[in-house]
């Protein structure tokens, strides 16, 4: 069945629209400017003195020129104003030069110091974000907006600042100009008029481009990951998908290049065009300045002053109205960004929230708790009542799809009821603060991270402030069995884990597992949370793992879910799901006297041992 298809043609940007984005721009320039406001402000004082050297250094050519054709004519010859003339031009080169090298310096160090802040922001504005809407391709359309043109951030810094340095320039050189021949304007004009028809003409072109092609930037990135990974490779090389994954990705690639290629024709084939337009009316205003001279109303000087003017003058507003249009556009990725940074999600409220209760006193309970995705009119659970009691362990089994790891994302907050509510002794968990509710909680996922760093940062990762408490880390290990695992690594506690990175070692699915669970016995969380954490483990190890859970966490509250009936018989009670609903709930005894699906489970597991 082929794939569904969409219209890649970009939705073209008018100028208009392209124009309005410019009001981000103060608002980047400040965050700029606390980066580093010293730096900052070297950078604008080298601008605005290196912006007022050209018409110092063709004012000075004019007059050397003028001396030379003096000094020929006299008969006695006195060069010392020459060879003044002749070092300060030399010396307004050097000073030119070294403030650029300034600039670009400056602009190098700003950028980088700005593009790790904006980073930084983007991470943190992702944690703010809840899971079903982290789980939203439109969320991750935008955050690709986002993290989008960082580099090219820094290059619209640069260019803004330029821009202004080169508005210094075209003042200073206008005004020379004018001052000698006020019909060159005329001809100034025309000759960039050009220009400016061209950059409105395919303002936002390559915006409207990247923007349409977001989705599929996203999937041409997974391509790329999933044909070149030491993750995927075993069934790449195994289910021979090398050609048809490069396929799909050539496929894709090259719409995009042909779309690309279509722009940069048309762009080009008219810039050419204008281009002689206004080189025609540059050699025009060239052509009267030399017949001026040649009739003795302008001296040699003059005649290079003024050709090195106008022609600087041209360059200049050329560039101005090319970069504008550069401003623009990029602009339009700034407006992205900041939209992005800007957006409300349901974040954690400080200030009204409940204090959390210091020991859990009742428990928590769900009310008529169901949810469906967004979007969706799909109940993943729905009329979910239960009491989870304080110190009780309580554990979820069911088949695939029943809706427990959505239950703990909802006891979490991950997730909001669609409706219903959760309560923990007796308040609604909705009215405490949400980053404090979850600190509650130490979880360990089914699909728990294997975190590509050291030993030490895995476990520390379940409470990050405790990393450089040796004895707490080691404590978790123990705990886990995790210390089994440090007697065969090199480096103990300190090795790189994964193949990513020099000396890493990779480890077995039980041994992560392990590290896994040390996170969550670092926490030392009031309540603990065991999603599938021994899949990877052989019987004996999990049997082991979970008699040592139940011993270490006597007196506090507990979630296990599991598929090895032989484990969760240890917790105090059992809650059995099936299609999103509660079926029954007991201990193992209660439900196994029921004759429903649990004991057809047991009994089913059960058998396949024997």
């Amino acid at each position: 069945m082929p794939r569904p298809q969409r219209s890649l043609e970009p939705n073209r940007y008018k100028f208009k629209e392209s124009f309005v984005s410019l009001k981000y721009v103060p608002r980047f320039f400040r965050e700029i400017k606390k980066v580093n406001p010293g730096l900052f402000y070297i950078n604008v004082l080298c601008r605005l003195i290196n912006a007022i050297l050209p018409v110092l250094m063709l004012w000075v050519g004019k007059l050397i020129i003028d001396e030379v054709v003096l000094q020929i004519a006299a008969d006695v010859k006195d060069l010392d104003r020459l060879w003044t003339l002749v070092a300060s031009e030399f010396a307004l080169a050097v000073l030119s030069d070294l403030l650029s090298r300034g600039i670009s310096l400056s602009d190098a160090l700003l950028g980088d110091q700005y593009s790790i802040d904006t980073s930084v922001k983007i991470i943190r504005k992702t944690s703010e974000v809840n899971l079903d809407e982290l789980e939203d391709s439109e969320f991750y359309d935008k955050l690709e907006r986002a993290r989008q043109q960082t580099t090219g951030r820094v290059g619209l810094m640069s260019n803004v600042l330029t821009q202004a340095e080169d508005i210094i320039v075209i003042v200073s050189l206008l005004a020379g100009v004018v001052a000698f021949e006020p019909w060159l304007i005329i001809l100034l004009v025309v000759s960039i008029i050009p220009t400016m028809i061209n950059e409105v003409k395919f303002s936002g072109t390559s915006y409207s481009l990247a923007r349409s092609w977001t989705q599929e930037r996203r999937e041409l990135d997974y391509l790329r990951y999933a044909g070149a990974s030491d993750v995927t490779a075993k069934e790449v090389k195994l289910f021979g998908l090398s050609d048809y994954l490069a396929y799909r990705f050539k496929g894709l690639s090259d719409q995009y290049y042909h779309q690309s290629k279509k722009l940069a024709k048309q762009r080009a084939g008219w810039g050419s065009f204008f281009n002689v337009i206004g080189t025609s009316a540059y050699y025009g205003a060239y052509v009267l300045v030399i017949f001026r001279t040649v009739l003795g109303a302008f001296t040699l000087g003059d005649l290079t002053f003024l050709s090195g003017s106008f022609n600087r003058l041209r360059q200049k507003l050329q560039g101005f109205f090319t970069r504008f249009t550069m401003i623009t556009e990029t602009a339009l990725y700034l407006q992205d960004y900041f939209e992005f940074l800007d957006l409300s999600y349901h974040a954690p409220e400080s200030e009204g929230a409940k204090p959390l209760p210091k020991e859990i006193k009742a428990g928590f309970e769900f009310r008529n708790v169901g949810f469906k995705y967004p979007k969706s009119d799909k109940w993943v659970v729905r009329n979910i009542n239960f009491k989870l009691r304080a110190g009780e362990k309580l554990a979820f089994v069911g088949e695939n799809g029943a809706g427990k790891t959505t239950l703990i994302k909802l006891l979490l907050q991950f997730y909001e009821p669609t409706e219903g509510e959760i309560l923990l002794d007796g308040v609604p968990i909705k009215q405490y603060n949400r980053t404090a509710y979850q600190k509650y909680f130490g979880v360990i996922f089914q699909d728990f991270v294997k975190f590509e760093l050291t030993l030490r940062e895995n476990i520390a990762m379940g409470e990050i402030t405790g990393i450089a408490d040796q004895d707490r880390i080691e404590g978790a290990a123990q705990k886990s069995l995790a210390d089994q695992v440090v007697k065969d690594l090199p480096f103990g506690y300190d090795q790189q884990l994964g193949k990513r990175f020099k000396q890493g070692k990779d480890l077995s699915g039980g041994q992560w597992q392990k590290i896994a669970i040390a996170r969550a016995y670092m926490k030392d969380a009031e309540v603990l949370i065991l999603d599938e954490p021994t899949s990877a483990l052989d019987a004996r190890a999990e049997t082991e793992a979970f008699d040592r859970f139940i011993k270490l966490t006597e007196g506090k509250t507990a979630v296990i879910i599991s598929h090895r009936f032989s484990t969760v018989r240890i917790a105090d009670r059992i809650m059995v799901l099936k299609d999103g609903a509660v079926l029954e709930i007991g201990t193992h005894e209660e439900l196994m006297q029921n004759n429903k699906l649990y004991s057809e489970l047991f009994n089913l597991q059960a058998a396949g041992y024997k």
